[in-house]
């Protein structure tokens, strides 16, 4: 198949997200990935800091920036029609599977057996931390969107809101929420 693995990642930046609504900032699945990377690692070093945890920071930050990696193949799927039913998300959890195995085959199988983890880290442990980091970074993008005045995110911004509210069993999502987030709605100016 050949050794394509590394420019098809380079093909993130293409990938929009939010393809049904208005922007005013596109964001690509690149950016998106690394930021989701930051408040990962953010949240296992409050975790390890403020709450007793033995997190390996780095293992957490690897696999956040991987966790969108498929989407290369298949495109972002918005929420909306990711979540419309059952069968929909199940198909898409299927499709993206097939997606990932076929990234892997473009790597020599010693490099493959390196990457897999990466790529499959929904068998990890601290995936349920790597969920929450991509909703706080979904939600400070309608944040940022809303602060702009595009009052196409108001909505999303309520509802990734609401959802990252079930992961009140991780005092590091209640503690970034609490103590980081509000930045993201300031200007410039304001950040000082």
């Amino acid at each position: 198949m050949g050794n394509h693995f590394f420019a098809y990642l380079s093909r993130m930046k293409l990938i929009k997200r939010w393809s049904l609504m208005r922007n005013l900032t596109q964001e690509n699945i690149a950016e998106h990935s690394l930021q989701v990377a930051l408040i990962a690692q953010a949240l296992a070093f409050i975790s390890n800091a403020y709450f007793a945890d033995d997190i390996d920071c780095g293992e957490i930050t690897q696999l956040a920036l991987f966790h969108d990696a498929g989407e290369v193949l298949i495109g972002d799927l918005p929420t909306p029609v990711k979540y419309y039913n059952p069968q929909i998300n199940d198909a898409y959890k299927q499709i993206e599977e097939v997606a990932k195995d076929k990234l892997l085959c473009m790597l020599p199988p010693e490099l493959a057996q390196l990457y897999k983890p990466l790529l499959f880290s929904e068998t990890h442990n601290n995936k349920r931390l790597i969920k929450a980091a991509d909703k706080i970074a979904a939600y400070l993008k309608c944040v940022e969107e809303s602060a702009a005045g595009n009052g196409e995110f108001i909505l999303a911004e309520e509802a990734t809101l609401k959802e990252i509210s079930h992961y009140e069993d991780i005092p590091a999502v209640g503690y970034f929420m609490e103590h980081f987030a509000p930045s993201f709605s300031k200007t410039l100016d304001e950040l000082g």
